[in-house]
């Protein structure tokens, strides 16, 4: 019984988000979030803070008060001291905080959404067969960013920045009940994949924006989505050396959403105890 509660459930859930104003509704939270009234903007973080539990110790500025809107406080750094690089200098990081979705290899040019849910990488790095043929038959992890977590990116690897691609798409939710139930979510929402060249080849850093996301920003070109046209949208960087290092932020995302990262073929091999549903920190070893 509680099994079929929870399919009625989902399925219901995911129905409604294809009747709702997806990018109005984001929209709206994007100026909610930059709303500076002080009466407002300290009732909505200290709820939120109590809402999801949020860890204030761990960020570099611990007062919820100091934060100047909702915003700046969901997108707030953390203590360098608290989120660690892994030892081991080659070791692939994790570039959030979040909890891993699925993880593994893309076979047969497919990744796994969930169970029994597969979804194209061609697809996801926006249709260009070129673009994804570094990348078949390679490995991928998919992280959720819950509401609690730290909400800025950053590298796996150190690598150097070749190309930037945004997706234009839907923004259906992209909690665990949503990716159960709505088939090629990564695939059909908007996204901004960025392709770096890294010392084990090439990388793909996907991030997927989702409901109530107000936008995708990057280190180096700033604030990507929302955009004003609804097209693809694509910067190449083989003449800029733009370069970061490994745990340097890569981007943030102004309210919760998903990253998912890949590799090539052979190119790592996932630390065997990670698997999905374990959260993980920025900065622990996935290799």
């Amino acid at each position: 019984m509680k099994n079929s509660n929870h399919i009625l459930w989902a399925t219901m859930t995911s129905r409604l988000q294809y009747l709702v104003p997806q990018h109005a509704l984001s929209r709206l939270a994007g100026y909610v979030s930059r709303c500076r009234a002080p009466w407002f903007k300290n009732w909505l973080i200290q709820w939120f803070i109590k809402r999801y539990r949020v860890d204030m110790t761990v960020a570099a500025e611990p007062n919820p008060l100091a934060y100047p809107d909702f915003n700046s406080f969901f997108t707030r750094a953390l203590k360098p001291e608290k989120r660690p690089m892994a030892a081991e200098e080659k070791a692939i990081v994790c570039p959030v905080d979040g909890a891993v979705s699925q993880i593994g290899k893309i076979t047969d040019n497919l990744l796994l959404q969930a169970k029994g849910i597969h979804y194209d990488v061609q697809q996801l790095l926006g249709g260009s067969k070129e673009r994804a043929a570094p990348f078949l038959n390679g490995h991928f992890v998919t992280l959720y960013l819950a509401p609690k977590d730290y909400h800025r990116v950053h590298m796996p690897v150190s690598g150097r920045l070749r190309e930037m691609i945004h997706v234009p798409g839907s923004l259906f939710s992209v909690n665990p009940v949503t990716t159960e139930t709505v088939a090629n979510l990564f695939a059909r929402n908007e996204r901004v994949i960025t392709i770096f060249e890294t010392e084990i080849g090439p990388m793909a850093v996907v991030l997927v924006g989702a409901m109530l996301v107000a936008s995708i920003s990057t280190v180096w070109a700033g604030k990507i989505t929302p955009a004003g046209k609804q097209q693809v949208r694509q910067w190449q960087y083989n003449d800029q050396r733009i370069e970061l290092a490994r745990g340097q932020e890569l981007g943030h995302f102004e309210l919760g959403s998903t990253a998912i990262v890949l590799f090539g073929s052979n190119a790592v091999n996932w630390v065997a105890g990670v698997q999905p549903g374990h959260s993980l920190c920025f900065g622990q070893a996935l290799t």
